[in-house]
C-alpha cells in the first residue's frame, strides 16, 4: 500500500475509534476475522510526556479498529514506582474491567526489591497473569545478574511467558534526568542455557543503539527461544530486509503504543513484501507459540 494512502486510511479508522460508538462493522473490515496479536501496549503515563489515547476504553477502541484481536499490556507505573505489587493490581484490575476482552495483563517483577519471588506468585495466582514484562535498565539489574538467573526459572516454573523491555525510549529524546542505557542483552544466551525452557521476548530490542551486536543477536536466534517485536525496527522495508537477512529470526507483532503511534507499527508490515505464512507468524503465529510454550512448562 502506497504510504500517502496507507496514512489516509490510519486517520480514517483512528476518527472512528474516536466516535462514541464506533461500528463494528470497521472492526472486523480490519482484520478480516484473523487472529491479530499486538505483543507490546501499555497503561497508564509515562512520567516525562503526556501520550494518547490516555484512557484505556479509547485504547482498546483504537486497537479494535485496526484489527487487533488481543494486546498483551504492561503499566508504565511499574517501570519507576518501588510498589510494584499495586501496580500490578492496578494493571489486572484495568484490564479486566475496561480491556474489552482484548488486553491481557503483563505484569512486573523487580528482582533488587524485597520479597520479589512473592510478586512471581502473586502474578501468577491471584492475577492470572500470562507473562512478565521486566525492565533491567531502569531497575539497575544486568542480565547476568544471579536474581536474574533465579527470576527467570521462576517465571518458567510458573509457566510465564518473560518479556524484556530492551528500552522504552529512545536515548537521543530521553529527559536527563532519566537516561539509561538499552539493557545489554549478551548475557541473555547463558541464561537461557541455565534454564533450558524459558521463552524470552525482547521488546524494542532494535531501538537506536540496538540489545547488541549482531553475534549477540544470531546467539540468541539460535535458542529459538527468543523472539523480537517490531515496534522500534527502522527503515522502508525493514522487516523484509530483516527476515532476508535472518530468515529463522522470530519476529512478533508489537507496537509500543501509546508512547509510538499504532499506525507507525502497521505501516511496517503494509510496506514490506511478506509472503503469507510471514505476515501470519508476524501478526499472531510467532507470538501464540512464545505463549503456548511458556504455558507447558518446564516439564513439557
Amino acid at each position: 500500500m502506497e504510504r500517502r494512502q496507507f496514512f489516509r486510511t490510519a486517520a480514517a479508522l483512528s476518527a472512528t475509534a474516536l466516535a462514541p460508538h464506533a461500528p463494528g462493522a470497521a472492526m472486523s473490515a480490519a482484520t478480516g476475522g484473523a487472529e491479530f496479536i499486538d505483543t507490546q501496549v501499555w497503561l497508564g503515563q509515562w512520567p516525562t510526556r503526556r501520550i494518547f489515547p490516555a484512557s484505556t476504553p479509547a485504547l482498546v477502541a483504537k486497537l479494535q479498529l485496526h484489527g487487533v484481536t488481543e494486546a498483551w499490556a504492561g503499566n508504565f507505573d511499574a517501570v519507576l514506582h518501588a510498589d510494584i505489587g499495586a501496580a500490578n493490581a492496578r494493571l489486572a484490575e484495568a484490564c479486566a474491567r475496561d480491556g474489552g476482552g482484548v488486553l491481557l495483563p503483563f505484569g512486573t517483577v523487580n528482582p533488587t526489591l524485597p520479597d520479589w519471588e512473592d510478586e512471581v506468585k502473586r502474578c501468577a495466582e491471584i492475577h492470572r497473569m500470562r507473562g512478565l514484562r521486566l525492565f533491567p535498565n531502569y531497575q539497575r539489574y544486568a542480565l547476568t545478574d544471579p536474581r536474574f538467573m533465579r527470576l527467570l526459572a521462576l517465571a518458567t516454573e510458573r509457566r510465564l511467558l518473560v518479556q524484556i523491555a530492551v528500552a522504552i525510549e529512545d536515548e537521543r529524546t530521553q529527559n536527563p534526568a532519566l537516561a539509561v542505557r538499552p539493557t545489554d542483552v549478551a548475557g541473555l544466551a547463558d541464561a537461557l542455557d541455565r534454564v533450558p525452557t524459558a521463552r524470552v521476548m525482547l521488546l524494542n530490542s532494535f531501538m537506536h543503539a540496538g540489545a547488541g551486536s549482531a553475534a549477540t543477536l544470531n546467539r540468541l536466534a539460535a535458542t529459538r527461544r527468543v523472539s523480537h517485536d517490531i515496534a522500534a525496527l527502522e527503515g522502508v522495508g525493514g522487516v523484509e530486509k530483516l527476515l532476508e537477512a535472518s530468515p529463522e529470526a522470530q519476529l512478533v507483532f508489537g507496537s509500543h503504543t501509546p508512547f509510538f503511534y499504532f499506525e507507525s507499527a502497521l505501516l511496517k508490515l503494509h510496506e514490506s513484501v511478506l509472503k503469507p505464512a510471514q505476515s501470519a507468524a508476524l501478526r499472531s503465529t510467532n507470538a501464540r507459540a512464545a505463549l503456548t510454550d511458556s504455558a507447558r512448562g518446564p516439564n513439557r
